[in-house]
């Protein structure tokens, strides 16, 4: 039992280190290019999975994350009232802006078709 276990345990560990080193990305692989450690974790089958996770790859976490998942983690937003976002009232005051001026417009056009109509109607008048 004891000779099994000197030759699964240090093939268990290589087949770890294999995988952990493929799935690594490229950017976190400290000293040497990927490839290179997974020459040194197949052909050093006993001390390259030890060098690998000793002195082969970062240990911390990339700032801006990994994943999307990671992204947003430590990101995210607070949810504010929209009585309290500035951003918020000032899009509704620029358009009430817009609307206002519309609404002059509106009117004005308004006028001009009203008196129109009054020209003609007193033009029709003075015809009959």
């Amino acid at each position: 039992m004891l000779r099994a276990l000197m030759y699964i345990l240090p093939l268990a560990l290589t087949i770890y280190a294999f995988i952990d080193c493929l799935n690594t990305p490229e950017d976190e692989a400290k000293h040497l290019p990927k490839l290179a450690w997974i020459f040194i974790i197949l052909l050093f089958w006993i001390v390259g999975p030890i060098v690998w996770f000793a002195a082969g790859k970062m240990r911390h976490a990339p700032a801006g994350g990994r994943t999307p998942s990671e992204w947003h983690r430590n990101h995210r937003t607070t949810w504010v009232a929209p009585d309290d976002n500035p951003d918020f009232l000032k899009s509704i005051k620029e358009e009430n802006k817009k609307d206002e001026s519309l609404l002059k417009d509106w009117e004005a056009d308004l006028r001009r078709r009203e008196e129109e109509l009054k020209k003609r109607e007193q033009g029709e008048d003075k015809d009959s």
